[in-house]
């Protein structure tokens, strides 16, 4: 069995990390312009990025699921393997539940979502101004908290890097495998 994730499982990996760094900066950003046709662009471009992420996290998760990841470090042990496994399907679910929540506040907020401006995704529920501005504070949080633990996940493949210098974060980099 090779100790490297699959080409297509790095390059999905990369994909989604640079999208959700986008999605997370532009989020932040665009919250607080004042309403505006460039705002409300944003927003567009926000959910369209945000979309995307929630059709490509279902891919992600198939290939995950069909695809048995590579073995974990010899030198780490049960409480950190556990911990390692629990922090990445707890991406996987912010990953989906995010986007989710987006989608359920823009469909309460009576904004429904077009795909690249070409496909209508239907509203999840109907126009409800109070539960629009309680998903926005639920969205925000989950993306706060979502950002912690991207933090968390990036800091524990540099200490493996680093400090542990296992092939931990090299089997995720593009370019490199290893039988």
């Amino acid at each position: 069995m090779s100790t490297h994730y699959t080409p297509l499982a790095k390059s999905l990996h990369w994909l989604m990390a640079l999208m959700v760094f986008g999605l997370l900066a532009l989020g932040f950003y665009m919250s607080d312009l004042p309403l505006s046709p460039d705002k409300l662009q944003l927003y567009s471009w926000h959910k369209w990025a945000g979309v995307t992420v929630f059709v490509l996290v279902w891919l992600r998760l198939a290939w995950r699921i069909s695809h048995r990841p590579p073995a974990m470090s010899a030198s780490m042990y049960g409480a950190v393997k556990l911990a390692a496994h629990a922090g990445h399907w707890l991406l996987y679910v912010f990953m989906v539940i995010i986007p989710l929540s987006g989608w359920l506040m823009s469909s309460a907020k009576g904004f429904q979502t077009v795909w690249f401006g070409v496909l209508p995704i239907p509203d999840l529920i109907g126009k409800d101004k109070a539960l629009g501005r309680s998903l926005a504070e639920l969205h925000s949080a989950l993306n706060i908290g979502f950002l912690l633990l991207i933090v968390v996940h990036a800091l524990a493949a540099f200490m493996h890097h680093f400090v542990h210098k296992d092939d931990t974060l090299r089997r995720m980099l593009p370019g490199t495998s290893k039988p």
